[in-house]
């Protein structure tokens, strides 16, 4: 019998609005502040960026941009070395969202326990901030 995965963490998410405005909150820095952490990103294939929080920062390097549909970065920090991958997708009611973070180590269970409890609160954040995108227009 084979164990959980724990090589990867997967969030998927459904948004009533459509990828356009789920993708300005996933690539521009001011509002990816509210939502995760301070950055200085930008969806430009090869990048290096940071994110930066009260813990510590985040080393990233974006890998790939297909707006508005894929985004992934390279995430390195405290010895973990893993690539966030972003998807979205039309669906009848707005956005589906599958966020995927890849390249836990079997020594790194700290790491992939700390992003399988983080990541659906950020997500749960991203989504107060597109409801308020959609307020302002």
């Amino acid at each position: 019998m084979t164990g959980p995965d724990t090589s990867r963490v997967v969030v998927e998410r459904d948004f009533a609005c459509p990828p356009a405005r789920l993708w300005r909150a996933l690539t521009e820095p001011h509002l990816i502040a509210e939502w995760l952490m301070r950055s200085d990103f930008a969806p430009v294939p090869g990048r290096e960026f940071h994110f930066g929080a009260d813990w510590g920062d985040v080393a990233c390097q974006v890998l790939s941009v297909e707006p508005p549909l894929s985004l992934a970065y390279h995430w390195a920090a405290f010895g973990l070395d893993s690539t966030v991958t972003w998807t979205l997708t039309a669906t009848a009611g707005g956005t589906r969202l599958r966020m995927e973070q890849v390249g836990f180590r079997p020594d790194q269970r700290k790491a992939f326990l700390g992003a399988r409890a983080s990541w659906p609160h950020y997500l749960a954040a991203l989504e107060g901030v597109v409801d308020r995108l959609a307020d302002s227009g």
